[in-house]
């Protein structure tokens, strides 16, 4: 976080584009609380709170984007299904995106985009992941069985496709965090970029405790405050994450490499869990914004989506960006100081719109005028944004 300054990223002649207000769900540890709901219940919950946060009035929202990752093949377009959930008109377009890890920092772009492009005034970006429940299917000559079976028209040719069942077609293919085109998850991607560069075990374990140190601070501190009380049907009311769980480094070093074995240096630790969880956000041009009666958090700057994606940022912008490669890292009081997706929880298509609004409230709290948000994603792709704090 920069310190205030009275110059502005505003350029003139160009629309400003605002933050209103952003909310998520708890995000959880898959297979606990939410184990039984589906995406679309979260993605629902997360917008009823962004509305109840905001006041906003349904009708006012002109577009409504939402991203995921792992798709849930009964609500493919989950933006639609938790939009109508969330009681928005029929009348209201919702579309859902996929762009990995950054999959709601794509939505909020498209939104920008929309506004930007004077289609819209009002956009709700957001993104859900459900990791409890994964799609897991019958191998492909089970499904071409299957489907031969439902196209047979005699008994005969039944019997005959049931007689070629064998014992190996019954064997369920998983679904993995990996990349279809290289077939390597992101746990040996990262032991193989920690060894590239030489980051230790050690550091990756010190790392992963600040985390969740800062994290149940801020937590305790009552900073989260983006987080909204949801109501699970048959359970109690969650109101708080529940991964996070401050260490030491000791117990850290007793787990064993996670992913290149023996001699991996990632471990569950030092690794962000599988998270179910929702987010959602309100953009709006200023105009807009003010001319309904709210204060917005921040301004929306300029964004890139293509790696390395901070060298992508405007050259006028670089007076607040530190270059890793130029300057070196940035400085760590300045780094995730309210925790990261290691301990908060990672439901990757809902943690872009996570970190928008944390580096608002940040802003806020801190005093700040200008916060840096990058993040990487699957198949070399990457989304950086700076967010400008709104005028108090």
């Amino acid at each position: 976080m920069s310190a205030p300054s009275k110059k502005s990223l505003a350029t003139p002649g160009v629309k400003n584009i605002v933050l209103v207000d952003g909310v998520r769900t708890p995000f959880l540890q898959s297979g606990t609380i939410y184990a039984n709901l589906m995406p679309h219940d979260l993605a629902r919950a997360a917008l009823q709170g962004l509305l109840n946060r905001t006041g906003l009035p349904k009708d006012a929202v002109d577009y409504i984007v939402y991203g995921t990752v792992i798709q849930e093949v009964k609500t493919s377009n989950v933006a639609r299904e938790a939009a109508l959930g969330a009681g928005f008109s029929d009348k209201t377009p919702a579309h859902t995106v996929t762009m990995a890890c950054i999959s709601s920092n794509q939505a909020m772009t498209t939104a920008v985009g929309l506004i930007a492009a004077g289609q819209c005034d009002a956009v709700v970006a957001g993104g859900v992941e459900f990791m409890s429940d994964v799609p897991i299917r019958h191998s492909r000559k089970m499904r071409k069985t299957m489907l031969s079976l439902n196209k047979a028209k005699t008994l005969g040719a039944r019997l005959s496709l049931l007689g070629s069942i064998r014992l190996s077609h019954l064997a369920p293919e998983l679904p993995a965090v990996a990349e279809f085109s290289t077939a390597e998850t992101m746990g040996h991607s990262a032991d193989r970029l920690a060894a590239a560069f030489g980051v230790s075990r050690l550091e990756q374990d010190e790392f992963a405790l600040r985390s969740h140190m800062l994290a149940k601070k801020a937590q305790d501190s009552g900073l989260l405050s983006d987080v909204i009380s949801f109501k699970v049907p048959g359970k109690d009311i969650v109101s708080k994450d529940n991964g996070i769980r401050p260490s030491t480094m000791e117990q850290m070093a007793k787990l064993k490499p996670a992913f290149i074995k023996p001699h991996g240096t990632v471990t569950a630790a030092n690794s962000s869990f599988l998270t179910d969880g929702a987010s959602a956000v309100l953009i709006m041009s200023e105009e807009k914004a003010l001319a309904m009666g709210y204060k917005p958090k921040a301004y929306l700057r300029y964004k890139t989506k293509i790696m390395p994606y901070i060298k992508k940022l405007p050259d006028a912008l670089m007076y607040t960006v530190s270059l890793f490669s130029q300057v070196g890292a940035p400085p760590m009081e300045k780094f995730n100081s309210w925790g990261g997706s290691l301990s908060l929880g990672h439901p990757f298509a809902a943690t872009g719109c996570r970190l928008v609004t944390t580096v608002a409230h940040r802003l806020q709290k801190e005093g700040g005028q200008y916060g840096l948000v990058a993040a990487c994603a699957a198949g070399g792709q990457g989304h950086a944004m700076v967010i400008e704090a709104y005028p108090q």
